[in-house]
């Protein structure tokens, strides 16, 4: 099953309190910290939810 890398770029300071929360059940905890999600429907509506703070790549 495909998955994806996902990376905190940009700082959750200032971010109303559902984005924070998204990006902790990510497993984001970090700036630039990477964790890997399995791509499925879930996760790629978290990730479209904070997509301005986060970097996404895609692994086979």
């Amino acid at each position: 099953m495909a998955k994806l890398q996902i990376t905190l770029k940009r700082s959750v300071i200032g971010r109303p309190k559902d984005q924070k929360a998204t990006v902790e059940a990510l497993g984001l905890r970090k700036l630039n910290q990477t964790v890997e999600q399995q791509d499925n429907a879930a996760i790629r509506g978290m990730v479209e939810k904070v997509k301005h703070l986060v970097e996404v790549t895609e692994q086979a």
